[in-house]
């Protein structure tokens, strides 16, 4: 497969599940050549097509991070596209997190996106072109109570992909924000088993709470979409000539983002208390 055989070149993070496979299979559809990559290169071997090239990639290893970007220049040529979409999420209190636990939450969900943006953007600004997807979350803009590492690691990469989309838009570089919400990947299995772990964690003075939060992730789990949706919006930004600063991806995320953003912060407590119960020792 020689450099010039497409038009375009797409490097994806966490292609193993989810909204990251689904993207890498809609580029190649679509034309694109594409990096499919994973911690695990076995998870991403089964891609392998005329289209996809599986790669390892650990968005938390420098020295992985710089071998798989020059590793696409080599065997491509450039890279017009990157999707930052490895990342996962940790449930718990706030005040039980282990700080390493939170520590490797940010590597993968922020530091890991930044510093793969680091790596590409020299060849991008090179070209005059080329175009950063960051796969954030309604959770990125809305504070869900027990999942605040998570939702701490994606407000983060939101003011990450502002500056960035400013600071390199006079070198013909945009990026974008993709939010989905629930989506049906083993996302919400791993959140309703870390659930599951803490109401059996007797010992913590939240564990009440997290009945009323498997019920959360019911109802999510009911209104996910499928991640074919969240990489066809992906597409759109990749490929539409000015494409907006932010895509709400999925139905659940417009409207969630729409009503709890006009709300007052007093307002969205008031919700959340409802809904989990997190009341007052003196309130009935």
């Amino acid at each position: 497969m020689n450099k010039d055989s497409y038009s375009s070149v797409a490097l994806i993070t966490g292609c193993s599940t989810g909204i990251g496979r689904a993207t890498a299979l809609l580029l190649a559809e679509k034309g694109w050549r594409v990096f499919a990559t994973a911690r695990r290169l076995e998870m991403v071997s089964d891609l392998t097509n005329e289209r996809i090239t599986p790669l390892r990639l650990d968005v938390t290893d420098e020295a992985s991070m710089t071998a798989s970007v020059q590793e696409v220049l080599t065997k491509a040529g450039s890279i017009n596209a990157l999707v930052n979409n490895a990342g996962y999420a940790q449930a718990g209190p706030m005040e039980e997190l282990d700080m390493e636990e939170v520590r490797r939450q940010f590597e993968t969900n922020t530091f890991g996106a930044l510093r793969m943006a680091q790596l590409v953007l020299p060849t991008m600004r090179a070209h005059g072109t080329g175009c950063i997807v960051n796969i954030s979350t309604m959770g990125g803009r809305i504070v869900i109570p027990f999942i605040g590492s998570y939702n701490a690691s994606k407000f983060a990469l939101e003011a990450m992909s502002d500056a960035l989309r400013m600071e390199t838009r006079p070198f013909g570089v945009r990026v974008i924000l993709v939010e989905p919400g629930g989506v049906r990947t083993n996302f919400n299995a791993a959140a309703n088993q870390n659930a599951q772990q803490h109401i059996a964690n007797t010992n913590s003075p939240y564990n009440r709470f997290f009945v009323p939060m498997t019920r959360l992730i019911g109802r999510i789990e009911e209104m996910s979409s499928t991640p074919e949706m969240v990489a066809k919006v992906i597409f759109r930004a990749l490929t539409t000539r000015n494409p907006r600063a932010r895509y709400a991806a999925t139905p659940d995320a417009r409207v969630m983002l729409a009503v709890m953003l006009r709300l007052s912060d007093g307002m969205r407590d008031a919700i959340w208390r409802g809904m989990l119960g997190l009341r007052e020792m003196t309130e009935t």
